[in-house]
């Protein structure tokens, strides 16, 4: 498995971003002071407990949300120039496919949207089922597959408007061990073949430390950036990698950020 080429390029870049919102309870300090820089090709995993902002930054990231103080820039425009660039695909928690609408159909929904051709339409998501290994489910419904395979679906529908990024908001979280072991070893295949940048919410330290390039280690809210930890396992990363001293090492850094961070209570 080959990671992507190291590049220079930042494609995204906060600086002492803020978000506040505004609620009848009064105001909630949902990030506080968020400075960083993510490069072209990096596999960057957020991480944190619960309430400490990683979603709500990577809705940042995506114009879902807007920041209060701060700046962010995304392929150097502003979010919300990204978007409407597609500069990116979003890969929700759950797969969000609509039961109706066969695997193919809900693959080619964007494209739809965007007023392409049928044969240009076929063409990608016939590409992007081959490539999260889907090929030959396109016309099942979702209720036909395995939540795995949904939300491998899922990625693929994000792949097909051939955005630069891919945001993932714990799209396995609510898989068992052994289907997301499963994901992870196919989506750092899919990272190997397509280059993209990816950024991912996980609550998982041993998946963070698996899939990543760079670990994001985030304390509790007002959600701000304890430690950003280099994760330099190799090019070659089988599922027994977990098992060896520099992983476990990595893995005890990470926790011990969490815990510095106040992660625990």
């Amino acid at each position: 498995m080959l990671s992507p080429s190291p590049q220079s390029e930042t494609v995204i870049s906060a600086d002492s971003l803020d978000l506040v919102f505004e609620t009848n309870d009064g105001p909630v300090h949902a990030l506080s002071d968020i400075s960083l820089d993510i490069e072209k090709g990096e596999f960057v995993s957020l991480i944190g407990p619960s309430g400490c902002g990683k979603t709500t930054l990577l809705r940042v990231i995506a114009d879902l949300e807007h920041p209060t103080g701060g700046t962010i820039t995304v392929n150097g425009l502003t979010p919300h120039e990204a978007r409407l660039k597609r500069a990116y695909g979003y890969v929700f928690q759950a797969a969000a496919l609509f039961p109706w609408r066969s695997i193919a159909d809900n693959v080619g929904l964007p494209l739809e949207v965007m007023g392409l051709d049928r044969a240009e339409r076929d063409r990608r998501v016939s590409e992007n089922l081959e490539l999260v290994d889907l090929a030959g489910f396109e016309k099942k419904f979702p209720w036909q597959l395995s939540g795995g395979m949904q939300q491998r679906a899922s990625i693929a529908r994000a792949l097909a408007v051939q955005p630069d990024m891919l945001l993932m908001d714990e799209p396995f979280g609510a898989l068992d061990e052994i289907v997301r072991d499963h994901l992870n070893v196919q989506l750092l295949k899919l990272w190997a073949a397509t280059h993209k940048t990816i950024v991912f919410v996980t609550h998982s330290i041993p998946e963070a430390v698996y899939l990543s390039t760079k670990i994001v280690v985030m304390s509790p809210r007002p959600g701000r950036i304890h430690e950003v930890i280099d994760c330099d396992l190799g090019d070659e990363r089988p599922l027994e990698v977990r098992e060896t001293p520099q992983f476990l090492k990595i893995a005890h850094q990470v926790r011990e950020g969490l815990a510095a961070g106040h992660a625990y209570e």
